[in-house]
């Protein structure tokens, strides 16, 4: 810096200290700003990264302006080599007509806003980041006496190409802002039906939730029907049962598949849970002694934990018959009970975190499996990730992304 006769300060780049010298309208994709200039911005057609300069003096100015009134849809980000606002993150404008004056005050703060027009709360805003989930509720509970097994808990995916449940896509990841924490719910898995009652334990639902973004809820899985008690629907419906043929229970679009039916009247077996991947399988027999619960829909696959694993699986349906259990689906399904002339086996809870359904119970006294609780899981790039948690989520790495493995609720911020 040097003073002039008139007694100015004029800055390294030879502009009059305080005063801005305003270029012409900027519309491209990217910017290297200068000190002491002014730049209106026009990101009708795409938003603007403006990288900050990386050698800087004490009192260093640069000015930013909305030429179009589009900062709301196609943002400005700010990046540097030196701090912004304290910190070695980007920062974003996103208001309509906002303007800025960015000054350099020292190394520690850096670049810091000193003015501002139509700014919002503040002028320079967190920078959003992505973030890719599975979301998995909890599996519904089996039915007791000739039981239809309980579905398995609503299975969302963003991660990668991977499908979500019920033949769903792959949905689209969040976008996290610094600062703002985002609740973590996982689903607990419905309780299996009481011997001789009726059954309406479904699955919990799991969410991610948070100030601006939109809410991933996943249905908790439907619950088993009981002889002579009808079940629900779900995330993946649950597995009907005699005596009579009835409709079956669907799942939620995009979460999971409906369960299994009793196919002829007189039967004395409940039908498979639906799975994130497929229906329950029907039960087939018209008597005591000839009569088969349905398999468990299977569940999916996914890597968002660096390592392939199946989750969201149906539960099988239990058997008066003296047969081959019925087995759970891939994916934490729990097997179905029979009776064996008064012994034979008894149903099983679907696996822990993995939102599979519980099985079918196979007679009256016997309850009917439990469903296993959901899971949460984020993935996010590690230069992102804050380390700030609530509920002692398991933290792995992957590359260079950071993941988060939610077996019980709880938090993240941003």
């Amino acid at each position: 810096m040097g003073v002039v006769s008139d007694g100015t300060t004029v800055i390294d780049n030879g502009a009059v200290e305080g005063v801005i010298s305003w270029q012409s309208v900027v519309t491209a994709s990217t910017l290297t700003t200068v000190a002491g200039n002014g730049y209106p911005i026009n990101t009708t057609s795409n938003a603007c990264t403006a990288t900050l300069p990386g050698s800087a003096s004490v009192g260093d100015q640069i000015q930013i302006v909305d030429y179009a009134g589009t900062f709301a849809t196609n943002n400005i980000t700010l990046t540097s080599s030196l701090n912004i606002e304290g910190s070695t993150d980007d920062k974003v404008l996103t208001t309509n007509r906002e303007g800025v004056t960015i000054t350099y005050v020292d190394a520690t703060q850096g670049w810091i806003a000193t003015s501002g027009v139509n700014s919002g709360d503040q002028a320079l805003d967190p920078a959003a980041y992505t973030a890719d989930f599975l979301v998995i509720a909890g599996g519904g509970g089996g039915g007791s006496q000739h039981g239809g097994a309980g579905g398995a808990g609503g299975y969302r995916n963003s991660y990668s190409t991977e499908s979500s449940g019920g033949g769903g896509s792959s949905e689209t990841s969040l976008a996290f802002d610094l600062g703002t924490t985002y609740t973590v719910t996982v689903g607990a898995g419905g309780a299996g039906g009481s011997a001789g009652g009726n059954n309406t334990n479904s699955g919990s639902n799991s969410v991610i939730s948070g100030t601006g973004i939109t809410t991933i809820t996943s249905n908790g899985g439907g619950a088993g029907a009981s002889w002579d008690y009808v079940g629900t629907t779900g995330g993946s419906g649950g597995g009907d049962a005699g005596p009579v043929v009835s409709s079956a229970l669907a799942g939620t679009a995009n979460q999971g598949y409906a369960g299994g039916v009793l196919t002829s009247a007189g039967g004395h077996a409940g039908g498979g849970g639906g799975g994130a991947s497929a229906v329950g399988a029907n039960a087939t027999g018209t008597g005591f002694s000839d009569s088969t619960g349905g398999a468990g829909g299977a569940g999916l696959a996914s890597s968002i934990t660096a390592s392939s694993v199946t989750r969201g699986g149906g539960g099988g349906g239990g058997c008066y018959s003296n047969v081959t259990a019925a087995a759970g689906g891939s994916g934490g399904g729990g097997t179905g009970g029979t009776n064996g002339n008064g012994g034979g086996t008894n149903p099983t809870a679907g696996t822990a975190n993995t939102g599979g359904g519980g099985g079918g119970g196979q007679r009256d006294g016997v309850t009917g499996g439990a469903g296993g609780a959901g899971v949460v899981i984020l993935r996010m790039p590690t230069a992102s990730y804050s380390g700030t948690t609530s509920g002692s989520p398991t933290v792995s790495t992957s590359g260079t992304d950071t993941i988060l493995l939610f077996n019980a609720s709880g938090s993240y911020t941003g």
